[in-house]
């Protein structure tokens, strides 16, 4: 069924659970403008996406593109994975755009955006890359903490930072810091992770000065500092001494914003009610849910929860339970949720109680059905390379193709596929990370007997390749068609526009505050200040 603006503008503001997808790749939802609530399900990986996104299958969905058709082939293949309250908005963006509403350009939008309003509301405190500096020069008391993920910080940093990520930093920094005197500064790559953390520890009570770092490593970079490369400090986990005042601290902060505390039957009874959507998210580090975790619930590590909510959850209404094992990070990034607009309950739970082990990965909802006869082993394909008479084509994302990819395979998407297949001849075989994408593709293809090659799909996809010690390549040349498929960061730009890159990605991060001031769609609330009672 389609509907138009208006109608969509009603129901994103109505008490009823409703999803906004847009099934644009990410390049296009980032780079053209997209509607503030939609979370981005690109048609090419929607099997893998959707389930854990919307796991209700009659919550209301909405589909959006650009008015090209792509949203109306993501309806019908959700209808087809047994979603049955799907919608698509007629005319797309430029209808959206035509009734009176903004688009935002961007990525994490929801999330970049509430900080900013965190910064302004709350009047989170800061220095600039320059005093930063002066301090470091002068030896000034300080200690740095960077709030990415480990592998973003290990990439680049500021000199003398410490590793910890979101929701660590109220858990890890008390018993780091014991000297009241230190100044502590909170950096990311721009700002968001920079002003949450700083405020986190502000809201909890933490008795040192704490600052956030204006713009971050690409503010840092911008002042003509020099960045760290290869840092591996980590911050260690709190003593069994410090952790009951840090617990209480952070109880404390959920409750100030509305978050109550459920216990497991109580997660029973929500789970149980097939009228609402309830998420159950682990909120620690990858590594400690991998090793154990409550059964049935995802990994979202607290920090990129907040800074990504759009990619852990899409149905606005929706019941966010978060998980630890110590009080803390679960509270904590539950007072963030619940001040962006979302219902958050704290699960507790005990160390007996998280028994389901294994680092879990989004799955494709589809099991595909493809022959034996239409696989290719590594030997096979080895032979077909060597002489010549074979096309690759490499369904993985861009970024993982630059990184490396089979030596003459060609990049495309999923979605494009059987078009592009209509300009080729002879053999060819198709690959992913793994070979399920490519299996999916193969299946697409198949489904409509549209086109005039020899298609086929290789087994265990590029992963089985190197493990049958095959090189790979990196870069991305001769792709079949637009490589819009990733966003990519500042400092993944050409060297010759990256600086630019930085200035127009940090503009955009601060201009947020004065977008959310005149949009009425975000739903953040009660953002504020707290500091101990």
């Amino acid at each position: 069924m389609n509907i138009d603006a208006p109608l969509l503008k009603e129901w994103l503001v109505d008490d009823e659970e409703v999803a906004l997808l847009d099934a644009r790749e990410e390049g296009d939802f980032t780079e053209k403008g997209h509607i503030l609530l939609a979370s981005n399900v690109p048609l090419s990986r929607l099997e893998f996406l959707i389930a854990d996104l919307v796991p209700r299958r009659d919550t209301r969905v909405i589909w959006v593109d650009a008015g090209d058709g792509v949203a109306a082939r993501a309806a019908e293949r959700a209808c087809e994975l047994g979603y049955s309250n799907v919608h698509v908005l007629a005319g797309g963006t430029p209808a959206w755009l035509e009734a009176g509403n903004p688009l935002y350009e961007g990525i994490y939008v929801p999330s970049k955006a509430f900080a900013e309003v965190v910064e302004h509301d709350a009047a989170t405190p800061y220095i600039t890359p320059e005093q930063l500096a002066d301090w470091q020069q002068q030896g000034k008391n300080i200690a740095i903490f960077d709030t990415r993920t480990y592998d973003e910080y290990h990439a680049n940093t500021i000199p003398g930072a410490v590793s910890m990520p979101g929701a660590e930093i109220v858990y890890r920094v008390p018993g780091v810091v014991t000297d009241p005197h230190t100044v502590v500064v909170v950096n990311c790559g721009g700002r968001t992770r920079s002003i949450i953390g700083a405020q986190s520890l502000i809201n909890a009570g933490f008795d040192n000065k704490v600052v956030s770092l204006k713009d971050g490593t690409m503010g840092w970079h911008l002042a003509g500092l020099k960045v760290a490369n290869g840092s591996t400090d980590m911050a260690p986990p709190p003593s069994d001494a410090s952790l009951p005042k840090i617990r209480q601290e952070a109880s404390r902060v959920a409750h100030s914003f509305g978050v109550e505390t459920i216990d497991v039957s109580a997660l029973h009874a929500l789970r149980a009610d097939a009228t609402n959507t309830t998420y159950v998210l682990d909120v620690r580090s990858p590594g400690e849910y991998a090793r154990g975790h409550f059964p049935g619930s995802r990994s979202a590590p607290g920090g990129q929860l907040v800074q990504e909510t759009d990619v852990h959850v899409a149905v606005w209404g929706a019941h966010v339970v978060l998980v630890d094992d110590d009080g803390v990070r679960a509270n904590m990034t539950g007072s963030w949720l619940a001040q962006m607009g979302w219902r958050v309950s704290v699960l507790t739970v005990g160390a007996g109680e998280l028994t389901q082990s294994g680092a879990v990965g989004p799955v494709s909802m589809v099991a595909p059905s493809v022959p034996v006869e239409a696989y290719v082993e590594v030997g096979e394909l080895a032979q077909m390379l060597a002489s010549g008479d074979v096309t690759v084509i490499d369904l993985a994302r861009s970024r993982q193709h630059r990184k490396g990819h089979i030596k003459g395979a060609r990049f495309t998407v999923r979605a494009r596929l059987e078009e592009q297949l209509r300009n080729l001849a002879g053999s060819v075989v198709l690959t992913s990370e793994d070979g399920h994408l490519a299996e999916l593709g193969w299946c697409d293809v198949a489904a409509t007997g549209s086109h005039g090659v020899d298609l086929r799909v290789l087994r265990g996809g590029t992963s089985a390749w190197v493990a049958d010690g095959h090189a790979l390549v990196p870069g991305l040349a001769d792709p079949l068609g637009p490589v819009d498929d990733c966003w990519y960061t500042p400092r993944d730009r050409d060297p010759d526009k990256r600086e630019q890159a930085m200035n127009d990605y940090l503009t955009w991060e601060a201009n947020l505050v004065h977008d959310m001031a005149k949009d009425d769609l975000h739903r953040f609330r009660g953002v504020r200040s707290l500091g101990r009672d």
